[in-house]
């Protein structure tokens, strides 16, 4: 075996003990965690540690995301139905025009995952700082495949302006380098829920692969509990980490719109705004192309980026868009 899998604890599967006490639970009830969401099929992990159950909301516009911590009865010897949910300390999604994506609950920081290659969108990490700011996260930004040397100095010049700012920044690689990559980011994950964000292409499963003992057989077993194997790749997953906290993986995406922010939220979600805030000569200044504000003046003195300023004028136009 590696020495990944030697980290963990070894896998067990549900004894035969235990299959027949799942079959005996049929018309009880519990409390579990969602770990696993496609469309309105939900995969819960009953806290007792009896097996998976694919369970369905009840009522048609009951919302349910990873993380969740629910209530269910069990309606089969593998299947159930989520009567109520607990409530949340926060909910990351991204929406756009007419509709929204629910990343996962109840998260302490979100992990957003570049690489020096392929080429990264600058456009999506800030966007997903700023979800970060909004929802109160810890971001840590990494740069994944840090053992390319020729592409290294461009993707450390790229994110250059984020440490800047004071966004962590931790470089490692996943492949080339994996024991040192564990070493780094297991005490950064401990005892935390942390999403991992990012592009496809950035080497998110190898990182799971990396930080979760068995992470295969347990997607195998939630693909399972969904009926369908072809959901492997799109579905938000809960991974229980062997020394605390969770590392929750997301499928790769392209676009992050943050229609849902108001304006409010979104100048407080750029630090380098923050200390500028109020300094406007109007108090209800949107920092566009009013005279006297504050962060204009900054951008035009060199303090606030040219680049950081267009992404918040975007956001806000997007916002604006809404059907409402």
């Amino acid at each position: 075996m590696s020495s990944r899998t030697a980290r963990g604890a070894p896998h067990r599967t549900a004894s035969a003990t235990q299959r027949g006490n799942d079959h005996d639970r049929i018309g009880g009830g519990g409390k579990g965690r969602v770990i696993a969401a496609h469309g309105r099929h939900y995969v819960v992990q009953p806290d007792n540690g009896s097996s998976l159950l694919q369970c369905f909301p009840r009522g048609k516009k009951s919302e349910v995301a990873v993380g969740d911590r629910v209530s269910f009865e069990v309606t089969s010897a593998n299947q159930g139905v989520i009567v109520a949910a607990d409530a949340r300390r926060n909910l990351l999604f991204r929406s756009d025009q007419f509709k929204s994506k629910r990343f996962a609950a109840n998260l302490d920081q979100l992990l957003i995952v570049l690489a020096t290659e392929p080429h990264f969108s600058e456009d999506l990490l800030g966007r997903a700082l700023v979800a970060a700011e909004a929802h109160q996260l810890e971001p840590v930004v990494l740069l994944n495949k840090a053992d390319l040397l020729t592409a290294l100095p461009l993707a450390r010049e790229r994110i250059a302006s984020y440490a800047a700012l004071g966004y962590r920044i931790v470089e490692v690689s996943a492949t080339g380098a994996a024991d040192a990559a564990h070493a780094a980011l297991a005490p950064l994950l401990a005892h935390r829920a942390t999403l991992l964000l990012g592009q496809s292409g950035m080497g998110k499963s190898t990182l799971v692969n990396l930080l979760v003992p068995h992470a295969n057989a347990a997607t195998r077993a939630i693909s399972s509990a969904l009926n369908s194997g072809r959901h492997t790749t799109t579905f938000t997953r809960w991974y229980a980490l062997p020394n605390g906290g969770a590392l929750i993986d997301s499928p790769g995406f392209q676009e992050f719109g943050l229609y849902h922010l108001t304006e409010g939220q979104l100048e407080r979600a750029f630090p380098e705004f923050r200390p500028l805030l109020g300094g406007c000569r109007f108090y209800n200044c949107h920092h566009l192309h009013e005279p006297g504000c504050a962060i204009l003046d900054a951008v035009a003195q060199g303090r606030v980026a040219p680049a950081r300023h267009a992404l918040y004028a975007q956001l806000l136009h997007e916002a604006s868009q809404v059907v409402r």
